[in-house]
Order: structure tokens, then C-alpha cells, then sequence
């Protein structure tokens, strides 16, 4: 079961859910746009049996604040800040599709700060095609300004974040989501390809990855972290 916390960095509020021993190496896990923290419980408590998880809503999402100001180095800035304020000086970083890019965006700035690095099915950053998303009807568990102003960095993205990539020093595993994905694939591999010492395992389960295939996500991350424990089963 994880602990609920909350921590102001910057001025803003950050929430964050927490388990696992308390003397476990850390692992910090960044959600996709629009989701937050509760969208790791499926695979959480697996992680959690050698690790000390630590599962943050970004700013903009779920329980933390909604500054109305919003950018991926912000959220960049925001987990740094957050690693500082917990004393975590090294950790194991996983981040999907948005998060991942948050993710790799601090281990390019910060390299020692990051041992082990996984990203799930997360674009490359070049340019892409811009379209104008859609508000969902009803209540909203984030801001959806936030979605626009992060939207419009995903597609038209700092040319130095690409050329950066070579500045990652953590061990990385790139998660594809195979031709279900709406991401890219050959830009996967040419990431994990720029990332020195970057490589991919593919499981074909669409862009959701540790949601439509729990079991082999937790797997691959888990033997990729060094676990030497197999993967427990996960409940339905």
C-alpha cells in the first residue's frame, strides 16, 4: 500500500506516493500526459519489493498544484528540485512518454544524478506533424493548458534535446510499444541508439505498455535493473 505525500518545490506543490522498504535503492516513476501517479499502481507494488518507489504527479496533474505555468524543463526542474529535497543524490529513473522525456531531459542535464534509465515508448524529439487536441468533456484530473503548452513542445521540440542525448551516461532501456503504437518506432530506435549506452526491448502492446502488458514490462525493467528476484505475479 502506498504512503500519499506532498512537498513544495519551487513554490509548487508537488504530491507524490511512496513504498517499499525505506532502505531500498530509490525509483522515481514519471507518468504520461494526463495521467499521474496512480497510473503505475498496477505495477508499483512489483517494484516495490526491492525498491523504495517513489511515483510523482507532475505539475499540472492530479493532487500536485496547477501553477498555469507549464513546460517539460519546468517539469524537468521540478524533479530535480524534488530529488534535492528528499536527499535521493542517485536514483533509478522510469518515465512514459512524457515523463520519459521529462526523464531524459534531467539525465541529459544531470547525468550523475541518474544510475539506471528507462524510457516507455517515448518519441524522439524531432518535429512533428501539430495538431490541436481536444478537450474531453466533463472534469479533468489536469489542466488542460498544461496539455496544449506541453502538446505544442512535443511537436516542435529544442533541437538541442536530440543532439543532447549523447550527454546521458546512465545505463538506459528504451521500452518500444511496437506498430500498435502511435509513436514513432524507428525514432525509438534511433533514441536508444543515440543514447551511448542505450538499447531497446520491444513488446507489443501499443503505446500503454505497463498497463496492457504488466507482466513483461515489470520483467524487463526488473531484469534490466539487476533484480535478482523473478517477477512475482501481478493481480487481475
Amino acid at each position: 500500500m502506498a504512503d500519499h505525500h506532498a512537498i513544495h518545490v519551487g513554490g509548487v506543490r508537488l504530491a507524490y506516493q511512496v513504498s517499499g522498504p525505506s532502505d531500498a535503492p530509490p525509483l522515481v516513476m514519471l507518468h504520461a500526459l494526463g495521467e499521474d501517479a496512480r497510473d503505475w499502481d498496477i505495477v508499483t507494488p512489483v517494484f516495490a519489493r526491492s525498491r523504495r518507489v517513489f511515483a510523482l504527479d507532475l505539475r499540472g496533474h492530479g493532487r500536485s498544484d496547477w501553477p498555469g505555468e507549464y513546460s517539460l524543463q519546468l517539469m524537468r526542474d521540478d524533479v530535480l528540485g524534488f530529488l534535492d529535497a528528499l536527499a535521493l543524490d542517485r536514483v533509478d529513473l522510469v518515465g512514459h512518454s512524457m515523463g520519459g522525456i521529462v526523464a531524459y531531459l534531467l539525465a541529459e542535464d544531470c547525468p550523475r544524478r541518474v544510475d539506471r534509465l528507462v524510457l516507455e515508448d517515448v518519441p524522439i524529439p524531432r518535429p512533428r506533424e501539430q495538431t490541436t487536441p481536444t478537450r474531453p468533456e466533463g472534469k479533468l484530473t489536469f489542466d488542460w493548458e498544461m496539455v496544449l503548452a506541453i502538446r505544442r513542445q512535443i511537436d516542435t521540440p529544442d533541437v538541442e534535446w536530440l543532439q543532447r542525448l549523447s550527454r546521458i551516461t546512465a545505463k538506459t532501456l528504451v521500452v518500444a510499444g511496437g506498430s500498435r503504437s502511435h509513436v514513432s518506432q524507428d525514432g525509438i530506435a534511433e533514441l536508444a541508439r543515440r543514447v551511448p549506452h542505450g538499447r531497446v526491448v520491444t513488446i507489443p502492446a501499443g503505446h500503454l505498455i505497463h498497463q496492457s502488458r504488466p507482466m513483461e514490462f515489470a520483467q524487463a525493467v526488473l531484469t534490466f535493473l539487476g533484480a535478482e528476484e523473478p517477477c512475482p505475479a501481478l493481480e487481475a
